[in-house]
């Protein structure tokens, strides 16, 4: 069995898929996912997220605000108070991304310090986004102690030197569909180098669709192709792939129900 580690059913395109989260997560499990961790971008969003995921024991939820979506100040006491509730076992989505602006670096700095200093009062792991901010997203993890909460670089394609350096931290590392692009060939070399126990897999959904997928409203079931496809680069069996991540995906958020 597999988990999708990171994906945004709140977004999925229902009348494009032509299905409900029901039937969404019933063509995940036919192929072999066992978990879902659903995860937040907008705090003015989060109690709708959870409204629609609260009826599955098999989907857990994050809590956070996405860095580019981090307009204002972070409003660290509800955060707090929203991450506090059972079905959320991770802070985030938080982190960096330079990427589009810069102008918004000192809010996203200050929101992910906010994020990190939550996630160490409520032990709960951090699920961090960061993209063209490989210095400052390390600095301020390690400045604010984010190793006594642990967590995962989410989505990662930055470079082998960044995914050191948070394996360093204590923190997983996550691989999406981006992977399998016929031009990750960076991408490729990393996930080869990457210890086995610190690797997770994800969709993303409903964005970046794995190949054989491409241009399709990516959705959890797809995790399996990802799965498939590392384990191939790996040298793998699908099985021994499957079973390290998702071993990783409950020892990093044991507060998961696992069957």
């Amino acid at each position: 069995m597999i988990v999708d580690s990171h994906c945004h059913l709140d977004r999925l395109d229902w009348p494009k898929l032509g299905m409900e989260l029901p039937e969404v997560l019933a063509a995940a499990r036919a192929r072999d996912v066992e978990h879902f961790l659903c995860v937040n971008v907008k705090l003015d969003q989060f109690d709708a997220m959870l409204e629609k995921i609260l009826p599955f024991d098999d989907v857990s939820a994050s809590c956070g605000v996405h860095p580019l979506d981090q307009k204002f100040e972070l409003d660290k006491a509800l955060l707090t108070r929203l991450a506090s509730h059972e079905k959320v076992v991770a802070i985030g989505e938080t982190g960096l991304d330079y990427y589009y602006s810069q102008d918004t670096k000192t809010v996203q700095q200050t929101s992910f310090v906010g994020h990190i200093e939550v996630a160490n009062e409520l032990q709960k792991p951090l699920i961090v986004h960061t993209r063209d901010a490989k210095d400052d997203t390390i600095a301020l993890m390690k400045a604010h102690q984010a190793h006594n909460c642990g967590g995962v670089l989410h989505c990662f394609t930055e470079d082998l030197e960044m995914a050191k350096r948070a394996l360093d931290l204590g923190f997983y590392i996550s691989i999406s569909g981006i992977v399998t692009f016929k031009n990750a060939t960076q991408l490729q070399d990393v996930v080869r180098f990457l210890p086995l126990d610190r690797l997770l897999i994800e969709t993303d959904s409903p964005y970046l669709a794995p190949v054989p997928h491409r241009g399709k409203t990516n959705q959890p079931a797809y995790v399996q192709d990802v799965a498939y496809f590392i384990a191939e680069l790996k040298g793998l069996s699908y099985r021994e792939l499957a079973s390290a991540t998702t071993d990783n995906f409950y020892r990093l958020f044991p507060l998961a129900k696992r069957k």
